[in-house]
Parts: C-alpha cells; structure tokens; sequence
C-alpha cells in the first residue's frame, strides 16, 4: 500500500503528458495541413550534378528555428537522398513523396550546428533555407505565399556533401545569400 499512491501520481502525471503532447502534435498538424511541399517538378529529364545520402533532421519557419513544420512530406525526421539537378533540388525521404525545391527558390544554403532538438558538432548540419510556393497560402494555414522555411540535412560521407554543396552553389549563383548567417562554404 506504501507504493500504490506514488504509483497512481506517476501514472496520472504522465498520462497528462502525453495527452497535452498529442494535443498540440494534432493542432500543429492541422495548422500546417494547408502548407504545400515543395514545387511541381518539371517535365522532361533532369541531369542529375550531384547525390548525398543522410538524414533529414526538420523543417522550420525562417523566423521560428525552435518551431517545426508539419508540412506533409517533411513532417517527420527520416533517411534522406538529396539530388541536385539542373533544374533544382529534390528531397527523397523514406517513407513520402519527394519534394522538389527549383533552384530559384532556394536562397541559403549554409552549415548550421543545431536545429530544433538536434546539436551537432560546428557545422554537422547543412541548412538549405527556401521559399514555400505560393499555393502555400490557405485559409487553414498561416503560410504566406513565398514564406521563407530552412531544411535541415545531416550527410554522413563528407565528400558526398562537399560535391552537393558546389553543385548547387554554381547552378543557383545568384540565388544564394546570407540572410544574417555565416556564408562560409558547408
């Protein structure tokens, strides 16, 4: 009888837990239910430039780091491919559909260290910073049309991911910036 009580504290405290965390997993997936992933991909064959392989870490409002995106496709952390093509970026995540990211959209790509709840060693993480499309914007969804989002990758082989990083540094020369972050090669 001495442990029954403590007991049904525990339980009833972490009952109340995992109650309030599937109530605020669901309203954030009904927030971000209307944002769009990713872009149409173009028709035709794409020369693929460069392939890394390793993991997608989180989605995030530029503004809000700390904050992930539920966006269908990108809502959870998985094994990831990244393509660079001549035409863009493709995200292929173990269990969803690819993202597509057309390099004109793209406007950072920089080593991050943490993200979310994810540290790293310096620079472990490559952000790729993007913009929504505009279908984006819904009446259910806080998305703005062309609101800035950053994706978080981690790449095992250190040469796969120094061959996507130039490969996409020299297809979207001009599309690249800082935006306030370290623009020191990945």
């Amino acid at each position: 009888m001495d442990r029954l009580l403590p007991t049904v504290i525990v339980i009833v405290v972490l009952l109340g837990i995992f109650t309030l965390m599937y109530r605020s997993w669901r309203k954030r997936s009904k927030r971000d239910s209307g944002i769009v992933a990713g872009y149409p991909v173009p028709s035709g064959s794409d020369k693929v430039v460069a392939v890394a392989r390793g993991y997608y870490v989180a989605t995030t409002p530029r503004d809000t780091p700390l904050e992930r995106l539920f966006i269908p496709g990108l809502g959870f952390r998985a094994r990831a491919e990244i393509t660079a093509t001549d035409a863009g970026v493709t995200l292929d995540l173990t269990g969803s559909n690819s993202v597509f990211v057309p390099y004109a959209a793209i406007d950072i790509l920089t080593p991050a260290t943490w993200a979310i709840d994810r540290v790293v060693e310096t620079d472990g993480l490559m952000l790729l910073g993007w913009q929504l499309p505009p279908a984006a914007a819904t009446l259910t969804s806080p998305a703005e049309p062309g609101r800035s989002v950053d994706s978080y990758f981690r790449i095992i082989d250190p040469s796969e991911r120094v061959r996507l990083v130039d490969a996409i540094r020299s297809i979207a020369a001009g599309a690249i910036g800082s935006a306030d972050r370290d623009e020191s090669e990945v």
